[in-house]
């Protein structure tokens, strides 16, 4: 129970915090004097597409720690035994990191007007994040080349569970990016593509986050700081 409200907590603090840069608290009707006395009431800047997948985006951190929370409880029971991480998850780790850096390289092209860059930008997106999930698919091959399936072993159930769960995001993730990609290729011009590019940048590092914390979770090292922490508070 500690864990899961650790986790609630996190996301939800997180939440908080972002939520209260863009200035949705703010509550302008309640001041007096002119306009530039009071720039802190002013509207958000930030696009409402962007607070959208914002919002989106905290649900989605909230289903993961959900997830992580009853990998952990589940861990409790003795039928519990751990399952081998196939180290393909490694290389499939640096795919997404190197999805990431692409997308983040493309939101500076577009600001820039390099069409060119910005291209390549979302195409090495778009075949980095099509190789993590390869990856995950060959991952799970091994898996159960090795005889560990699903049924047999709790562990093993929740390695597909969040790997599929993670993988299905990114799935979600590629259509849209996808469809950046048609538009960048057919356009002669950024201006139009600034905000798409930024909103996948956005997605595809929230979604790193999350399989960092997987990974952790997946190679036993959030146990092991759980375990740490409990002895130190206790």
């Amino acid at each position: 129970m500690t864990v899961v409200l650790v986790f609630v907590l996190a996301v939800m603090a997180v939440a908080g915090w972002w939520l209260a840069r863009q200035r949705l608290m703010s509550r302008p009707w309640l001041e007096v004097g002119p306009v530039t006395a009071h720039p802190e009431t002013e509207a958000p800047l930030t696009h409402p597409a962007k607070i959208g997948l914002g919002v989106f985006l905290v649900v989605v951190g909230a289903l993961f720690a959900l997830f992580i929370s009853a990998y952990f409880m589940r861990m409790a029971y003795a039928d519990w035994q751990p399952a081998p991480v196939p180290r393909l998850l490694w290389l499939n780790t640096g795919m997404l990191v190197l999805a990431s850096a692409a997308l983040q390289c493309g939101v500076h092209a577009a600001h820039k007007g390099q069409l060119t860059n910005l291209r390549l930008a979302l195409l090495a997106g778009g075949l980095a994040s099509l190789a993590f999930l390869g990856g995950q698919l060959l991952a799970w091959r091994d898996l159960a080349a090795q005889g560990y399936y699903a049924t047999d072993n709790p562990a093993v159930s929740f390695f597909y569970l969040l790997t599929a769960m993670h993988g299905l995001h990114i799935v979600g993730g590629l259509v849209a990016l996808g469809r950046t990609n048609l538009r960048a290729w057919r356009t002669v011009r950024t201006e139009g593509l600034t905000l798409s590019t930024e909103l996948c940048a956005m997605y595809w590092h929230v979604l790193l986050v999350v399989w960092f914390v997987l990974f952790s979770v997946l190679m036993g090292w959030a146990a092991e700081f759980i375990d740490i922490c409990r002895r130190l508070l206790s």
